[in-house]
């Protein structure tokens, strides 16, 4: 009882001081004399309108004038209490920051990734396995952005595209298919889909860079240093030959890293956004690379059902031509 009352005045004590500063903030960027604190808009009344400004800032929105951006994180269209815990489990370190959206009835998560600066490619722990397009290991920062928390399912892809191209679906007798990834698809594939579920939900959905995948993979600023994502136990966290029987498997279906994301090894592989180039790492630039300008065949990340192991790792690099339909090809959102 002691340690539990210890804990929850620690936390009464952060939020607090969170309270303060962001008010402090808030007052100096509104640019209008607050009566009372936590009154935004200074209108005299501290109502859902001030609490959705002050949240937009935490999470990094200049305008505290948008009400109705990422306060909602839940995106249910009202900003409420389930809301204001995310956040709060979120500014206290307890959780990730997942958002839900929902399009043709179909629900999927986003994880928010704070930026940070890591050591990109082959770090210590992936020497002995690691290939030369890993090396030379180099620091890299990039900015905040949000990854998808799973691979795109067969669910989410109909939903969109009205279609499935995949395989391992019903089509083979696998009652589970919707949750497992999408797969098959090529470059243009999945340029199309990025393109209309974007018309559809009014949001700006990409594909990762090399540089945001592996950090995200790593765990981000929570990284424990493992080989593969989540664990340096393959078989805690990943699907691949050995354990699949050369069949994709749903999703979240293994333990998740460190921010929360799942199946960034193994099952399938993952579209990036860069051109593949094996010497990349020798001149890459140190904040937010992007990839070379031009290339042949696109980078790709996390290996599949197929691969040992060692080719899960979240260091390893791979590429693929743009126009080949591969039953071990999938896609994650960014954003």
């Amino acid at each position: 009882m002691q340690r539990l009352l210890i804990n929850t005045l620690n936390i009464m004590k952060k939020l607090f001081s969170l309270l303060i500063l962001f008010s402090m903030s808030v007052t100096s960027w509104a640019q209008a004399s607050v009566e009372t604190l936590g009154d935004v808009n200074a209108d005299r009344i501290v109502d859902v309108d001030d609490v959705s400004a002050i949240i937009n800032i935490i999470l990094g929105k200049s305008q505290i004038t948008d009400y109705s951006g990422t306060a909602d994180v839940t995106r249910d269209n009202n900003i409420d209490i389930d809301d204001v815990n995310k956040i709060i489990n979120y500014v206290l370190n307890i959780e990730p920051l997942v958002t839900m959206y929902h399009v043709n009835g179909v629900a999927f998560c986003m994880v928010k990734v704070d930026g940070g600066t890591y050591m990109m490619g082959a770090t210590e722990n992936q020497l002995d396995y690691a290939y030369d397009d890993e090396k030379p290991a180099h620091q890299v920062t990039v900015s905040d952005f949000s990854i998808g928390q799973t691979p795109v399912t067969q669910e989410l892809w109909m939903a969109i595209m009205g279609s499935n191209p995949s395989n391992f679906s019903s089509n083979h007798g696998l009652e589970d298919d919707f949750q497992r990834p999408v797969e098959s698809i090529n470059w243009h594939d999945a340029i199309a889909f990025l393109a209309e579920i974007n018309r559809l939900t009014g949001a700006a959905f990409r594909l990762p860079t090399e540089a945001e995948w592996e950090f995200a993979a790593r765990g981000g600023n929570k990284s424990q240093g493992y080989i593969y994502a989540g664990s340096d136990d393959f078989y805690e966290v990943g699907w691949n030959y050995a354990n699949t029987n050369y069949c994709t498997q749903p999703v979240a279906s293994k333990k998740s890293n460190e921010l929360g994301i799942y199946d960034m090894s193994g099952n399938v592989w993952e579209w990036c956004n860069d051109w593949y180039d094996k010497n990349y790492y020798s001149n890459s630039p140190s904040v937010n690379p992007q990839g070379p300008e031009t290339g042949t065949y696109k980078s790709t990340r996390g290996g599949s059902i197929v691969n040992a192991s060692t080719l899960s790792r979240v260091s390893q690099r791979d590429w693929i031509d743009l126009d080949g339909h591969y039953t071990t090809q999938g896609i994650r959102l960014a954003q």
